[in-house]
């Protein structure tokens, strides 16, 4: 502990003050350039370490490509990104897409991909040598972090991937679910982040 002008701070007191003058971040969806296609990927870890994945490609007028859900059984949140960021990649190649601006909200997953680093989880490690494979291979690959808010239909989607005994695929329209959020990305609303 510090004594700073008689105030007795402990840690619990300085994230306090850190974070009290903290404003609000604003988050949006942004879309991809013309030509390119955007994946936006998320994890989810649900009760009992049951997780599932999901995502959502887009094009640059922010239309729907295709999306996916599934649950992957017992998993970390970290093997959960990594697996939605594969299975993502997967369908990348079955449509012979090549120029990708992939997008997740699990910051510690760029800093592995960007860095080639390797997890002590060999499940984990098999999901991000595929990526490491796959990625040079395509024509312009992009990949960047966004926070939650501006990964809203991703998040959504691997959420509902919980209730599926089978995966998902959708070719044609997402589902009703998270058309609202589609359509405040494709007009650029911007979300708040308060933390």
């Amino acid at each position: 502990m510090v004594r700073f002008q008689g105030l007795l701070q402990s840690r619990a007191t300085l994230l306090l003050i850190q974070n009290y003058h903290k404003q609000p971040i604003k988050v949006v969806w942004k879309k991809p350039e013309i030509g390119w296609i955007k994946l936006n990927f998320d994890g989810s870890r649900g009760r009992e370490g049951q997780a599932s994945i999901g995502g959502i490609f887009r094009n640059h007028k922010a239309e729907f490509l295709l999306g996916y859900s599934e649950s992957i059984g017992e998993a970390t949140s970290t093997m959960a990104e990594f697996a939605a960021l594969k299975r993502g990649l997967e369908l990348v190649l079955e449509n012979g897409w090549t120029d990708l601006w992939l997008e997740g909200d699990a910051k510690i997953i760029m800093d592995i991909i960007s860095k080639r680093g390797r997890l002590r989880c060999e499940r984990t490690n098999k999901h991000v040598n595929y990526i490491n494979v796959v990625m040079p291979e395509l024509s312009n690959c992009v990949l960047s972090h966004v926070y939650r808010e501006g990964n809203r239909v991703a998040d959504k989607l691997a959420k509902l991937g919980h209730q599926f005994q089978d995966p998902k695929v959708w070719r044609v329209q997402p589902p009703e679910i998270v058309l609202p959020i589609m359509h405040d990305d494709a007009k650029g609303k911007i979300v708040l982040r308060t933390k």
